[in-house]
């Protein structure tokens, strides 16, 4: 089998956890991340972040995963629903800097009502709906270290569970996982050294000379914006330096 990823920043790329699952097919649970449980009688959720234990990083893609497990004779709703049913969704409320990308469900079953001349969407007994997702902003950014080593990851599941002659209540569960906060893997470059980040043991300045060179041609004032922008790295740098000390 052969696959490709593509994304439009390097602050946005797959973890090693998440190729191997595509490659494998299924999402195995990480035994040593965090995880909450919710549900009801007969449904039972569990929540957990998949790949780096459970933490978030700059430009790593975790994922979400949210397991239902329903007894025997129950069944949650996909994409399309009728007025009055409620189609299964998650969505990560918090914090600000958490980005989603579009949810990825598994196959669902076509389940056919002859009484209402309907085919609807569902899934039943263990069903796993994983939503990517990647820390933005101050939250996790090579510019400096971490503000705090945990952020607390707010989210809402939705969903309605019904056998084939009754529904239960729509349900709207909020739930909160913390997640460890880990620091940025950056070059040995001068615009990067001192801010608190895991600093690589090479010497990165040749070949970012190079980089900066075909840069240059190609857009001149790409420079002069990049000057600006290391300037106002180093300053902010020295600010939280004299607000630490």
């Amino acid at each position: 089998m052969t696959a490709k990823f593509f994304h439009d920043s390097y602050k946005k790329r797959d973890s090693a956890e998440n190729l191997i699952d595509a490659a494998m097919g299924r999402i195995p649970i990480d035994q040593g991340a965090a995880r909450v449980t919710g549900g009801e009688a007969d449904i039972n959720i569990t929540a957990t972040v998949r790949g780096g234990r459970g933490s978030l990083r700059q430009g790593i893609i975790r994922h979400l995963v949210l397991r239902f497990q329903l007894a025997p004779g129950l069944h949650i709703y996909g994409e399309p629903v009728p007025k009055g049913l409620t189609a299964t969704r998650v969505t990560i409320t918090g914090p600000a800097d958490v980005r989603s990308l579009p949810a990825r469900f598994p196959p669902s079953v076509p389940l056919r009502l002859p009484t209402l001349d309907m085919e609807l969407q569902v899934w039943s007994d263990e069903v796993d709906i994983v939503l990517p997702f990647y820390a933005a902003g101050d939250l996790a950014t090579e510019a400096h270290a971490p503000t705090s080593p945990h952020c607390q990851l707010e989210f809402e599941v939705a969903y309605q569970a019904c056998t084939e002659l009754e529904c239960l209540l729509p349900r709207r569960e909020r739930f909160t996982l913390e997640l460890p906060v880990d620091v940025v893997d950056v070059p040995n470059l001068g615009v990067h050294r001192g801010h608190g980040q895991r600093e690589g043991q090479y010497d990165s300045t040749p070949a970012m000379r190079r980089l900066l060179w075909r840069k240059v041609r190609a857009r001149p004032l790409g420079l002069v914006k990049l000057i600006w922008k290391t300037f106002k790295l180093k300053v902010g740098n020295a600010l939280r330096r004299r607000g630490a000390s």
